[in-house]
Order: C-alpha cells, then structure tokens, then sequence
C-alpha cells in the first residue's frame, strides 16, 4: 500500500499527531494493490486447516497464518488482527497473528488503476472512469458509452433481459465501471461487472481531466490551404473554431445533425463535412455502424431554417434521447442560416440547449443571428462577399476535420464555384486542381447540373447514395460516377429545354433608365409547375440565356402567387437591403427574403402582389450599373 491509496497516511509526524499503530481495515474492493507487507489489517477467519488458518483482509485479498504464527484456535467467521509477512513471487499471502497494543483503526478506500479507454485490450479485467455519454436500454443488456480523455467505449450491463442495469445513472454523469473487455462484432465492449457514480472532489477530478483532454483532441488539424487566397484566409480562424467544435462533439458523443441549402453549393458544403465526421466517428467510437446513429444530414425545405424543419428536427432529436439514450444534437448548418428569417427556429432550440453553428456566404443578419449561435462563419463579416462560395469553406473545414479526405474533395470547390457562379479571383486554380484529377470545365459543369437535378426529386431527403455518386465523394467507382452524371445532367438540360421552350416567349421586356434591360415572367402562368427546373432554376436559366443573347446589364423577376426570383449581371442590387426596405415601405406586404448583391428571393402576401413587384421594380431601377459584376465583362 502507497501513499497514494485513499484512507492510508503513512507515518504520522508533528507534535499533535497520534502515534499509536494503526490496523487497516480494507474495503471489500480492495486488492493486493493495496496491501503492504509488515503492516497490520482486521481479518476474518474463513477456513481452518491443520497446518493453520486462512483468513480474508478483503472480498478479493486471503492467505495463510501458519500454526507457527498463532497463538489461539480460532473457527471460521472469528475476527483478528493480523500482520502482512509476505506477499511470495505465485501470489500467496503469508500473515502472523500479531494484535499491536493500543492501536487505532483506519479504513482504506480500494483506489484501482485506471485503465484509459484507448488502451483496453481484448481478454483483460480493468476499471474506466469517464462520463456517461449514451444510455440504451436493449431487449437484453442495458449499453452505456463512456467517455474518458482519451475515447469512448460501450459498457453493457446485464441486470435482467430488458431490465435498466445501475437506474440511478444519467447522461453526463462520472462514473467509475468494473469489467472484462471483450469482442463484440468486430469492437471493443466492457462487460460490466461493477458500477459506481462518482461525486464531489472526484468527480470534479475526473472531468477535469477529461476537459483538458478533449480540448487538446479536438484542436482541428493543420492543414496547407488547396489554393493560395487571401481572401479566404480572413475566415480561417473561424473555420478552425467551428472544426474545434465539431471534433469536440464528436469526442463528446454527442450526435451532429446537418442542414444544408438544397442546391448544388449546399451539397458541395455538406457531403464534405459528412465525409470527415463519419471518418471520425468511426475512429473515435471504434465501431463502423457508430455513424449511423450519430450523424443525420438533410436538405432544408427552404432557403432559411424554417418552423417546419427545426420541429421535425427537435422532435427526432427528443425522440432519440427517450428510446436511445442519447444526448440532444449538436446543428449545424451549411449554405443558408445566417438570417434574421432563422431567428424563430433557433429560439427554439434555446429551449433545450442545442448548439448552433453556421456555415454560409448569404447576406447575414448578425445582430439578429450571432447571439443564439456557438459559431458563425460568413465572409460577409470580414467585409468580403458571396464570391467565397459555402463549398468552397466547408472543403477546408472537412479537411481540418479529417485530413485523409483530402484527395477525394480536390475536385468540389470547382464545382461549388460554378455551380453557384463564383467570380472569385481564384477560380481558375480551383478549376486546374480539377483538372489535375481528371475534371475538365464541361466535367464540373454537368456535376453541378446532375446534384441540382438529383436534389430536386430527391426533394427533401439526403439522397447520400446517389449524391456522394454524383459528387464523386465517398464513390468507390469512378465509372459509375461517370455515367450516372451523363444521364442526369443529360436528362436536366432536356428539361431546362422544354421549361425554356414554354416560358421565353411570355418574357416581358424593359428598358430601365440606368440602361438596364429588365425581364418578368409569371412562373405560375408561364412555366411547367411541380418538375424539374424549379421556379428559381426557371428563372435563372431565363437569365443566363438574355445575357448572352444581349452582352448588357440584365434583370430578371420571375414571380408566382406569393412569391418572387431575383437574378441580376452587371448590376448590382443588394438584395438584402431591397427586402429590409420593401418590408417597411409596402404596408401589408408581409415581405420577407434575401439573398445576395445578385440573386436572392422573396416572398409576400399574395394579395399585395402588384404592389411589391411594382417597388421592387422602381427600387431596381435605381440601381448602379457595376461591370464588375457582369459575367460578360
């Protein structure tokens, strides 16, 4: 026994001290770990033979006194005191009957070694101490994960078949667990035998250590940028705070639920990111199937976090916890969120404590936002713009993640760029590291045509078959990948075609005073409803093709009921600022939206319709001819 044992002092010094012997009494944990030859313990005679007596200090701690040594008789159940003569090279324990006079008594707490989760080994009996970050109840064992500083485990617990095993346990408790590590289908798994709640200084000892730990874990890997852009290296820092954070939950336990704009730069974000936090996921957990039940990615129904969504996904989450023991998720949102139009769905998380971070190049709202997120990262907020696509972070952000992504992500800013129509300065290195892996321009092009086209009949469903196929991203075959991009792609320009074909010649023509040609067509008159394009994609393709037909600075407005679809070239709108002030100035209007400089969306009552067009439109004639802007430039 050493210092280090709870309940044992060592020699008392000082003048106040009490010098008498002392007589341990072991718990009944105890074990040769705690145990010192020539010290003295209580006993209990359980078995007499003819050469002695054997007796026990503790539930796992026995051995002989010789007749030699004994100066009584004594029967089975007597008490003693005796004193550790030797602890021989097999394991026997040899004591003396040997009671010191006027001793005093001290109890000694088992302290065992703590073995770190990442060094259990199949075969072995150990003790973990970690905090409790799962608790499923099964038609057999109850299956705890434990979380310590250096990773996560299943702990199964047998009571009765069905039955909750230690039901005083909760999330987020410190606990100290007993047990075999055995094989289960492939992973690590204790099998309990002994189970203990910790409280106080040691419990506060233990998540201490925990905390360190993690937030050393969890700092986001150093990684050479794909593309030199100073730019982009103003939002590092903040990519880097969001992959601490989500490297931490991941370490945590915690489950991550994913959100993402459905369109093209949305998917180039979000299937990414997924990417690396399954690899890591795996690894932490140690178990192939642990992704499958902590990671949830899903398109949004609207270009903002609306009521709708964020219900199913507290709902999902509730659930979760109530049948899987698991904690409420951590959300992340990727290509929209940014906006005051988010505000609702976030306040209702608050309820329940969800962390929040974003990831986007929409016009942001950040007073309206940033005090219900945990990170927010927009390059609007150091005063650049949308040019720095979602796509293009979130493949630096999945690569601080996890590195070994790297080679498989090469190729998706260039598509992100593209498909969301990037001016970026750099988007010419970004199309070369494409084609370095095989990718010429027409290749990026039909993959972004092939993700808008698979996310718009994939409606809202993750699709993370067909997509991470069209993306080429966590695809195992090059030439499916191929061929499914050529049908898609294929079958969505027939479709813009024939969208086209209907809709063109109901296009309404204007020439703004700032020289701006102006087009509208009413999509819910004009165009196929409920197929592939959308009215967005209806009225950015209308766009594209006056463009090139005009070489000028074009407008298009393409409206239904209560809606409307903003596209611009050569002239710069500010979207954003336009539907703050239509909000205020069509009184009854109930305008929302937004966007960017040159594309966004709004919606209105149906009712006030004419009126919000009508503004809009003597609000765009106003606006500044900037060549910059133009894609013709």
């Amino acid at each position: 026994m050493s210092d280090e044992h709870a309940g044992y002092s060592g020699a008392d010094s000082g003048p106040n001290s009490d010098s008498r012997p002392i007589v341990y009494d072991l718990a009944p944990n105890c074990t040769v770990d705690d145990i010192e030859t020539d010290s003295y313990y209580h006993a209990v005679v359980n078995g007499v033979v003819e050469y002695g007596i054997f007796v026990d200090i503790s539930d796992s701690v026995s051995g002989l006194i010789h007749e030699s040594n004994l100066s009584a008789d004594y029967e089975v159940g007597d008490r003693l005191v005796v004193r550790l003569d030797d602890i021989r090279e097999n394991g026997d324990i040899a004591f003396a009957e040997d009671t010191p006079d006027d001793y005093r008594t001290e109890t000694v707490e088992h302290e065992p070694t703590i073995t770190p989760i990442s060094d259990l080994t199949v075969g072995e009996t150990v003790t973990i101490e970690g905090t409790v970050a799962q608790i499923k109840q099964t038609g057999g064992p109850t299956v705890f994960r434990i979380a310590d500083d250096s990773g996560i485990v299943a702990a199964a617990a047998f009571e009765e078949a069905g039955v909750r095993a230690f039901p005083t346990v909760e999330l987020d408790d410190v606990v100290r667990m007993t047990g075999n590590v055995e094989d289960h289908e492939g992973s690590r798994q204790l099998e309990v035998d002994g189970l203990s709640l910790l409280d106080g200084e040691k419990a506060d000892e233990v998540r201490a250590r925990i905390e360190a730990a993690l937030d050393e874990r969890a700092a986001p890997e150093v990684v050479e940028p794909l593309v030199e852009w100073p730019a982009f290296e103003k939002l590092r820092d903040d990519l880097e705070d969001v992959a601490q954070l989500l490297r931490r939950t991941v370490l945590e336990g915690r489950p991550i639920r994913v959100r993402h704009h459905a369109d093209g730069d949305g998917m180039c974000a979000s299937v990414p990111v997924q990417l690396a936090l399954e690899r890591l996921i795996t690894e932490v957990h140690d178990d192939p199937d642990a992704p499958r039940h902590l990671f949830k990615r899903l398109p949004s129904k609207a270009p903002f976090y609306e009521m709708e969504d964020v219900t199913r996904d507290l709902n999902f989450a509730l659930e979760g916890r109530a049948r899987h023991g698991q904690k409420l998720p951590f959300l992340l949102m990727l290509d929209n969120g940014s906006t005051e139009e988010d505000v609702p769905a976030y306040e209702n998380l608050a309820h329940y404590d969800v962390p929040i971070a974003v990831v986007d190049h929409h016009h942001p709202d950040p007073e309206a936002v940033d005090s219900l997120l945990d990170a927010h990262v927009n390059p609007y907020l150091h005063d650049e713009d949308y040019r720095i696509t979602t796509g293009m972070m979130c493949v630096e952000l999945a690569r601080m993640i996890h590195p070994d992504v790297t080679d498989e992500l090469r190729h998706v800013p260039a598509v992100a760029g593209l498909s969301d129509r990037s001016k970026a300065e750099v988007m010419d290195d970004y199309i070369a590291l494409a084609e370095a892996e095989g990718y010429d321009r027409e290749d990026l092009l039909d993959i972004g045509e092939a993700l808008d086209y698979a996310a718009h009949w994939l409606r809202y469903n993750d699709g993370a078959s067909i997509v991470n196929d069209v993306l080429n991203v966590g695809c195992d075959d090059r030439a499916r990948h191929e061929e499914l991009v050529e049908f898609l792609s294929t079958r969505a320009e027939r479709d813009v075609e024939r969208q086209l074909e209907a809709a063109e010649p109901h296009l309404e023509h204007e020439r703004l005073d700032s020289g701006a040609n102006l087009y509208r067509i009413d999509l819910d008159m004009w165009a196929h409803r409920f197929t592939y394009p959308a009215p967005g994609k209806t009225t950015g393709k209308l766009h594209d093709r006056k463009v090139t037909e005009t070489g000028e600075p074009v407008i298009t407005i393409g409206y239904g009921p209560d809606f409307a679809v903003l596209r611009s070239d050569g002239v710069r709108l500010d979207i954003p600022r336009m539907v703050a002030e239509l909000n205020e100035e069509v009184v009854g209007g109930g305008v929302s939206g937004g966007g960017h400089l040159v594309v966004g969306s709004i919606k209105f009552v149906s009712g006030m319709r004419e009126e919000v067009i009508d503004s809009l439109v003597e609000k765009m004639a106003e606006a500044d001819i900037d060549e910059e802007l133009s894609t013709t430039a």
